[in-house]
């Protein structure tokens, strides 16, 4: 970048941590590009996952994600940003284009950058510890700051058809051959590697030893959960203490390309938000990629009020489970780049 911008180390180091942000099978599907005074995300379409996330919201969710990390890594550094958000629509895998200022960094900046190097998806039983009301509003309001909503299920009924649609597109994908087949690609992954769910993050099924896990599914409470084959982390014993979790839906107004985009940088600011008070967090893309089950969380959980766009599992950690590793992320190299030079 030219004199007065972010310097070549600044924007390396930013990515690195914006590369900490969550995605589909931690499938990273982004990549970066400097030009001379800005800064440019695009999806990576070669790493779409078409069985599991057939509408492509997970996609935009995902990059979303790493472009709010972004700009929280900015930050903390001393640099606001701008972001024009689709500034091609001739070129719809062009996300955003970022624009940086001078900025004094605040101690909420820095705390959030700091929350990047924490977070981790907690795929296992939470702990019998209600969250307190207060830290669900100000998760609520984080969400907020980045255009979307932050809904708490805890209407029973609603919670009851939550859970049922989370149960019900387990159901129709475990019965998919395609989507088994995409979904062992990704999963399973040795500590060396830079993409995929390592099988070090997955919990080991009670009774089971890691080189016996077939897969299956794993409930906590009334929640049906994702199922990943080879899981090697520990999990909290079975015991009579119930699994406080909340479940949280991330709404936005529309269900267009900006709101999925807005809606993964909301994502990023709750769960770092989250982590900074100490609590897990697993988001559940499940009941949103198959359309009967997002039409039920849009028309009967959120009455057709706002379009669902992610629900979010937030809860206390077991004081028995151990500590997870972080999950691998590729090279700075691998997903930044120069735009060419102009002839």
């Amino acid at each position: 970048m030219r004199a007065g911008l972010p310097d070549d180390a600044t924007v390396r180091s930013a990515i690195d941590l914006a590369a900490r942000a969550p995605s589909i099978h931690n499938s990273q599907p982004w990549s970066w590009r400097v030009a001379d005074r800005s800064l440019h995300l695009f999806a990576d379409s070669s790493r779409h996952l078409p069985a599991t996330d057939p509408a492509r919201r997970d996609l935009l969710l995902s990059c979303g994600a790493t472009l709010h990390h972004a700009r929280v890594a900015f930050a903390a550094v001393g640099w606001a940003t701008t972001v024009h958000r689709l500034p091609n629509p001739a070129e719809p895998d062009h996300l955003a284009a970022v624009e940086f200022h001078r900025h004094d960094p605040t101690a909420e900046d820095i705390a959030a950058a700091a929350a990047i190097g924490r977070r981790r998806t907690d795929r296992r039983r939470f702990s019998s510890w209600p969250v307190p009301p207060i830290l669900l509003v100000q998760l609520a309001e984080r969400a907020t700051e980045q255009g979307a909503t932050l809904v708490a299920v805890t209407e029973p009924e609603q919670r009851h058809q939550l859970a049922a649609a989370i149960d019900e597109a387990a159901i129709q994908q475990n019965a998919d051959p395609i989507y088994a087949s995409e979904l062992a690609a990704w999963s399973g992954r040795s500590r060396g590697a830079a993409e995929g769910v390592p099988a070090a993050n997955v919990p080991i099924p009670h009774g089971r030893h890691p080189e016996t896990t077939a897969r299956r599914s794993t409930r906590h409470g009334d929640t049906t959960m994702r199922t990943f084959d080879g899981g090697e982390l520990a999990s909290p014993p079975e015991d009579e203490e119930p699994d406080a979790a909340e479940l949280l839906l991330l709404v936005t107004a529309s269900d267009d390309q900006v709101s999925r985009l807005r809606a993964g940088e909301a994502l990023s600011a709750v769960l770092l938000a989250a982590t900074e008070m100490r609590l897990s967090s697993c988001p559940l893309s499940q009941p949103l990629e198959i359309g009967a089950t997002h039409d039920v969380l849009r028309d009967q959980v959120l009455r057709g009020s706002a379009a669902p766009q992610i629900v979010l599992r937030i809860g206390w950690t077991h004081p028995s489970s151990p500590p997870i590793p972080a999950s691998p992320r590729r090279a700075v190299e691998d997903v930044l780049d120069r735009f060419p030079s102009p002839r």
